[in-house]
Parts: C-alpha cells; structure tokens; sequence
C-alpha cells in the first residue's frame, strides 16, 4: 500500500511542480538534499511468534530518507543502501539507528533489540529484528522515533501481533509513543 500510494503521488506532484509545497518545506533538512516525496511514513511490525517464544520486528522505511537519515548520523558520509560491498557496515548503521529510535517495553521490562539483516525491496528498506525467549506478551509499549530527526511531518504506523489478535495505531511526529494490552 505504502509503495502504491508513493508511486501514484510522485508523478503528479512532480510533473506539477509542486514538489517544494509547504509541507515539504517544513521538514528539518534542506529539501535540495532529499529526493522529495509527499508522504514520510514508516511503519513496524511486531509480531509475538509463540511457537519459537520471540518476538519479530519489522521496519519499513523509504530507502532515499533512510539513507538522508543514516548519512546525517554517520558524520556525513553518504550512505547507500544499495551498495554490497559496504553491506556489513550498513548493518551497523542500520542497526544503531534503529535500537536508538525504537524501544520496546514488555510487562514493564525493556528488552534488547537483536538486529537480524536489511533487505531492499524498489523504494523500500525492510530491517529485521528480533528479541528471543518471550513466553507471552500481556502489555507492549513502544517508544518510536524513526525519522523524527529527519522530518517533522512524519507518519509512524505501529502494527503488534499476538496470538494473532491484531492492534494498530498511527503516530503523527511528534507523537512517539503507544501502549498496548492484550
């Protein structure tokens, strides 16, 4: 849907010449730095597999903010995500800039984040994570600020799984967290 809804509003919003509308203009980098798009969004996935006792995380980030993001982070260097050959430190990047952006709260105890691996997907970067040995979820709290250093008009979508009972919520910057119970 993400990918859908990115591709159906670029053309037009290019071929306009809106591309520098005031919502793009807002956000806290120069927009001759970024590929303009008019939807920041993101979203995680967090899903209780109780069968393997873990818990799966999944991101979903634009890969042209997400490497605007990283490349701030990394003392500037530009970072490209496409890039095989610096497939190893990109997992570190990734990695740290999510574990700083992304905590999670189970029954009251923050767990650690483990970083599985990255996989490009046309416009999209999927990061996997995960925490072992989770026995069951009763309450999740989420603390998520992805891109919020990038964009002040950024969206989060925030989807947990368990025991295949679905909850979800949207996350308007500079909202950041969300407690769920189940």
């Amino acid at each position: 849907m993400v990918i859908l809804l990115y591709k159906w509003w670029t053309i037009p919003v290019l071929s306009l010449g809106l591309f520098l509308n005031p919502v793009n203009t807002a956000s806290k980098v120069n927009t001759t730095e970024i590929k303009i798009h008019p939807i920041h969004l993101s979203t995680v996935e967090i899903v209780h597999n109780a069968a393997d006792k873990n818990l799966e995380i999944t991101c979903k980030i634009f890969r042209d903010d997400f490497e605007t993001t990283l490349t701030k982070t990394n003392n500037k260097v530009r970072v490209d995500l496409t890039n095989e050959k610096k497939e190893s430190d990109n997992n570190k990047l990734i990695s740290n800039y999510i574990n700083n952006h992304l905590v999670i709260t189970l029954d009251g105890k923050p767990v650690t984040l483990s970083f599985v691996g990255f996989e490009k997907e046309d416009v999209v970067i999927y990061s996997y994570l995960e925490v072992p040995n989770i026995v069951s979820v009763k309450k999740i709290s989420i603390t998520n600020s992805l891109m919020h250093d990038l964009f002040d008009d950024q969206i989060e979508i925030v989807h947990v799984i368990v025991n295949g009972n679905r909850k979800s919520t949207k996350l308007e910057y500079p909202a950041k967290q969300v407690d769920f119970e189940f």
